[in-house]
């Protein structure tokens, strides 16, 4: 197949809206038939399917309205709890996170809601800049200052390398700084600070700031999550049917987006916060709640002059930068996986059909779906980085989620999917995550990319044979193998009984053998002595009344013998 060129030509924008629609509800009745085989295989089937349907798929809730009735009626039924169906009406208490930012604080910028305040953004955003440079001194060669110059020059080479270790990296800058970094490279090796006109230090300012945004204490969703998102995009973008697609204004709203699409994440998912009633789930009314904070943080961060990357962007830049960025963030809530996954799809295949392998991209809806989807490939490329990275980020988000778990166990809620470190089949988990999102996900963007994108599939399909390899026997495995075991010491046995019984009947044949033998030779001087005294022809009927036949036969055992075990059957 060759590769397939991507241009901007004319076409109707709403080509792919009612087709994408019915791709959507195609793709969701596809996942939710295999998931219900899955979960009824085994207890972890069925923990790992309620996992992916939680995270994967938008949740569309249906309220119970009662079609008569007042008021007063209605609140007199509840009154009755129901004891299939928990109260809806009464909210687990709020648990406290460790992350300022579902706090309240006293300043002017709070409103006040169920007696609580609550920020218009957070605490945490009303800040001043922690970490800048100060006019003296010079940004760094590397954005971050380093005692491994060397070795860091030597991983940054492989800034355009798909798989760069981000732990490695931040081990050698100053604090950690790994985000910083990558970022701040990205940026020189694509020319944005001239093409956009932005100052060293004021990159560097707003990257220090941005990382100091991103929680050290959580597992999963810190800096090295960020960085690692950042590169990723930033190799994507790279490909040679995309390379000359986008404008610079797009680029640069990928990687930015890339870079805060996770700050200030409190290291729980957005049902949590819905579910404990939390500050951050108010303020959005539970729609993408960590994504609409992640991108008020960081537009908050921009209102710092010191900060301010875009500072030299004009007013129609800024708006259709901001526009972009907020469109892409929104896309890396997992509840939106299969709606963007659809209309990918159908982008893809809507190419094949045109036949020409050109790929439209001439409306904004278009531009911003690709780029949608690369940031989401970007923010699921866990699996598709070399093993020994991909097994560092498992470890990772599992620890975030058994935080998570626990919490909600000392809460006394229940304790989400996935979550129960008491109750979690990581392995098996790992393989049911590419099997029906990642791999799915990243099959359709290698079509849309190929052949460009085949190497991250092949390393995609290498990880997911190696979790399938060390996917622990489960109780009903283990209890299988003890029959087994069983039965093959039972067969042993009945072999060593096969062999004895082959070697008594081998003696017994010998011994049969030697006198038949021993009666052949008799007959034959029987037959010679007649012969001479009667003739040959009367002698021959004589000698053949009392001849033998002689059969050998397999044993009707099962199982055969090392030796063989035989019969004699003897006809007179």
């Amino acid at each position: 197949m060759k590769a397939s060129p991507i241009c901007l030509e004319t076409r109707p924008s709403t080509l792919f809206t009612p087709i994408a629609h019915r791709v959507r509800k195609k793709f969701k009745k596809m996942l939710n038939k295999e998931l219900s085989h899955f979960s009824e295989s085994s207890r972890s089937g069925n923990q790992i399917s309620e996992y992916i349907c939680s995270t994967f798929l938008e949740k569309n809730n249906e309220i119970d309205i009662s079609s008569g009735g007042n008021v007063t009626d209605m609140a007199e039924e509840n009154d009755t709890p129901d004891p299939k169906c928990p109260s809806p009406t009464v909210p687990p208490p709020p648990i406290p996170l460790n992350s300022s930012s579902c706090q309240g604080n006293n300043n002017n910028s709070s409103v006040k809601v169920s007696g609580r305040l609550m920020s218009r953004i957070s605490a945490k955003t009303d800040v001043k800049v922690k970490t800048t440079l100060n006019e003296s001194e010079e940004v760094p060669p590397y954005g971050v200052l380093t005692d491994h110059e060397a070795e860091l020059n030597k991983i940054l080479g492989g800034i355009n390398t798909w798989g760069l270790n981000v732990f490695k990296t931040a081990e050698l800058v100053q604090d950690r700084r790994v985000l910083t970094c990558i970022t701040y490279n990205i940026f020189k090796e694509r020319d944005l600070l001239n093409t956009f006109k932005i100052q060293p230090k004021i990159l560097v300012n707003f990257l220090m700031t941005l990382e100091d945004h991103y929680l050290s204490d959580i597992p999963y969703h810190n800096n090295h999550h960020a960085a690692d998102v950042t590169q990723s995009t930033h190799i994507l973008l790279n490909s040679p049917n995309l390379n000359s697609v986008f404008t610079p204004l797009e680029v640069f709203a990928a990687i930015f987006a890339s870079a805060i699409h996770d700050v200030d994440h409190p290291g729980v998912t957005n049902q949590y916060l819905i579910n404990t009633s939390s500050e951050l789930a108010l303020m959005y009314n539970d729609e993408s709640v960590l994504e609409n904070h992640h991108l008020a943080v960081a537009f908050k961060l921009l209102q710092n002059p010191d900060c301010d990357i875009m500072a030299n962007l004009n007013s129609k830049q800024r708006q259709t930068f901001r526009k972009m960025v907020i469109d892409m963030v929104l896309a890396t809530d997992m509840s939106k996986h299969m709606s963007l996954l659809a209309d990918l799809k159908t982008m893809v295949e809507s190419k094949k059909v045109a036949g020409s392998g050109v790929l439209l991209l001439d409306n904004y809806n278009d531009r911003i779906q690709v780029l949608q989807n690369m940031v989401h490939c970007s923010d699921l490329s866990n699996p598709t980085k070399p093993l020994e990275i991909y097994r560092e980020w498992v470890d990772r988000i599992m620890e975030e989620f058994f935080q998570q778990g626990d919490r909600e166990r000392s809460a006394g809620i229940e304790i989400s999917p996935m979550c129960d470190r008491d109750n979690a089949t990581i392995e098996k988990s790992q393989v049911g995550f590419i099997d029906y999102i990642v791999h799915p996900l990243w099959e359709t963007w290698a079509d849309l990319v190929y052949p460009d994108s085949q190497y991250i599939l092949e390393t995609l399909e290498e990880n997911r044979n190696w979790y399938s390899s060390v996917i622990p026997s489960s109780p009903t495995d283990l209890y299988q193998n003890e029959l087994r075991e069983g039965s093959n010491e039972d067969e042993e046995e009945s072999v060593r009984v096969l062999d004895s019984s082959s070697d008594y009947e081998k003696e017994e044949e010998e011994i049969r053998n030697k006198y038949l033998e021993e009666e052949e030779k008799e007959v034959d001087l029987e037959q010679k002595e007649k012969g001479e005294e009667e003739g040959i022809k009367q002698g021959q009927d004589e000698t053949y009344k009392r001849g033998f036949t002689i059969q050998v036969t397999k044993s009707s055992t099962d199982q055969e013998s090392p030796q063989g075990s035989t019969k004699i059957e003897t006809c007179l």
